[in-house]
C-alpha cells in the first residue's frame, strides 16, 4: 500500500505515541522491581524516589514509529544508520549514567565520541548560508565541518537534558519543537526528515501522560540524551542542508528555549566561581519556580514560548 507524505508522517507520529504510552507502564514496573530509582537531592524538584527508565520506552517508541511509517524505504540508509547508531550510543551512555552517575567530563567525552557515526555517514554541517546574502553559501573545510557538527550535536543533546528538570518539561518541549520541524521539513519537501521528526514527536507526546506532574516515571538521561541527539541529527540533515539564507536560523529558533538555557548555564557557573559543568538548581525553570510559579505553570509557559518560536520558524521557512 502506498501512502502520501502527510499520511506517512502521521503514521510515524501515531505509532510512536501509541507504543510509548502502552510500553511505559511495563518499563515503570521493571524499573521499580530492579531498583532503578532517581532519589531526591537538593538540586532536584521531586521529593520521592521515581523510576528512571522512561527513556527505554522513548527509544523503542521512536524506532517503532519510524519503521511503521516505512523509514527503511523513506529515509536514506546512511542517514538512518548515522542518526540511529549515534542516538543509541548516547542512550546507552545515559542508561549507565542513570545508575552510576558518571563524571561530567567523561560524559562530555562520550558525547563527542557519539558524533562519530554522523561524521562517518556524511551527516555534517558542511556549509552555512550567509545571513546577509540570500543566495551566498559558505563552504566549510572538512575539519571545520566536523568541529561545527560536533559542537552542534553536543549542544543540542545537552540542551534537552538540562531542561529535564520539571515533570513533563523536556518531553513537551521536544514534542512541540519536533512537530514544528516536521512541518518545516514537509514545506521544504524533505519527507525523510519530517518522518523522523514525527516519530520523535509522537514518542515524546506518548510519554507525557506518565511524566506529567506528579510524574510516575522519569525519562532519565537515557531519554533526554536520546531525544536531544536525534533532534540534532535531523536538523543537520534537514535545516542546515537548505540553501536559503534563513536555514541557519530555523533550528536555532525552534530550539531557542533549551539552547538559551544551555548557553547561560556554564557562563553563570563560571561567573560564580563554580565548575562550568557542575549541576545546580538555577536553570530558568528553577528560577521561575523559586519566584512563586507552580511547576505546571512554568511548564505550560515554556510550552507556549516554544510553540511561539516554532510558529515563527514555520512562517519564516515558508516566506524566506
Amino acid at each position: 500500500m502506498n501512502f502520501h507524505g502527510n499520511e506517512v508522517v502521521l503514521i510515524a507520529y501515531v505509532a510512536a505515541a501509541g507504543t510509548v504510552c502502552a510500553l511505559t507502564p511495563l518499563v515503570r514496573r521493571i524499573a521499580l522491581t530492579s531498583g532503578a530509582l532517581d532519589h531526591p537531592t537538593e538540586r532536584k524538584v521531586h521529593r520521592r524516589p521515581l523510576p528512571t527508565w522512561g527513556g527505554v520506552a522513548l527509544v523503542a517508541g521512536f524506532f517503532t514509529g519510524a519503521l511503521a511509517a516505512g523509514a527503511l524505504h523513506q529515509v536514506p540508509f546512511r542517514t538512518l544508520v548515522g542518526i540511529s547508531s549515534g542516538a543509541i550510543l548516547v542512550a546507552l551512555m545515559g542508561f549507565v549514567d542513570d545508575r552510576l552517575d558518571l563524571p561530567p567530563k567523561l560524559k562530555l567525552l562520550l558525547q563527542v565520541v557519539s558524533v562519530g557515526p554522523l561524521l562517518l555517514c556524511g551527516i555534517t554541517i558542511s556549509m552555512l548560508s550567509h545571513p546577509l546574502a540570500r543566495q551566498e553559501q559558505i563552504m566549510l573545510p572538512v575539519w571545520l565541518s566536523w568541529i561545527v557538527t560536533t559542537v552542534w550535536v553536543v549542544a543540542v543533546t545537552n540542551a534537552i537534558n538540562l531542561i529535564d528538570g520539571l515533570d513533563g518539561l523536556a518531553a513537551g518541549v521536544t514534542a512541540i519543537a519536533t512537530v514544528a520541524l516536521a512541518f518545516i521539513a514537509l514545506g521544504w519537501g524533505q519527507l525523510p526528515v519530517a518522518l523522523l521528526c514525527a516519530g520523535l514527536a509522537g514518542a515524546a507526546a506518548g510519554f507525557l501522560p506518565w511524566n506529567w506532574h506528579p510524574a510516575k516515571i522519569l525519562m532519565g538521561d537515557t531519554g533526554a540524551y536520546f531525544l536531544g541527539y536525534v533532534i540534532a541529527g535531523v536538523t543537520i540533515q534537514g535545516a542546515f542542508k537548505m540553501a536559503a539564507a534563513i536555514a541557519i536560523f530555523v533550528p536555532l529558533l525552534v530550539l531557542a528555549v533549551p539552547l538559551l538555557d544551555t548557553a547561560l548555564s556554564p557562563l553563570r557557573r563560571f561567573l560564580s566561581g563554580r565548575p562550568p559543568f557542575a549541576a545546580d538548581r538555577e536553570h530558568v525553570h528553577h528560577r521561575l519556580v523559586a519566584m512563586g510559579l507552580s511547576e505546571q505553570k512554568v511548564v505550560l509557559l515554556t510550552y507556549a514560548v516554544t510553540a511561539l518560536c516554532g510558529g515563527i520558524a514555520i512562517w519564516i521557512s515558508r516566506t524566506g
